[in-house]
């Protein structure tokens, strides 16, 4: 059986040591919306949510995603390379998004 992103979190959270009320203040999350995940009581949590926990016990959102899972590939390779290039280039996400919204508007003028 497929383990699930409750199952994740609580695990993780165990190894780091932290209670369920620790955790939900250091991601500044509801503690019962924290319980009912890991409960998989609620079993789709907001991005948000992951990577607010992600950053409280200092994992990457793929591993509370897919645990020990390759994530799958969503990017051809060559575009990854791109977006890693970028990312180790020092450009922001918000440069990167600024750079995008700036080609369509070019793209948009020309036709």
């Amino acid at each position: 059986m497929a383990e699930h992103i409750g199952e994740r979190i609580q695990k993780i959270r165990h190894d780091r040591g932290y209670s369920l009320s620790e955790l939900a203040e250091k991601a500044d999350v509801a503690k019962s919306y924290l319980s009912n995940v890991e409960r998989n009581i609620q079993s789709n949590p907001s991005i948000s949510f992951i990577e607010k926990i992600a950053d409280a016990l200092n994992v990457s959102i793929n591993l509370l995603l897919y645990g020990d899972r390759p994530a799958p590939e969503l990017l051809d390779p060559e575009w990854s390379e791109l977006v890693q290039e970028a990312m180790t280039s020092g450009v922001s996400k918000k440069e990167f998004k600024d750079f995008l919204e700036y080609q369509k508007w070019k793209r948009d003028q020309q036709e």
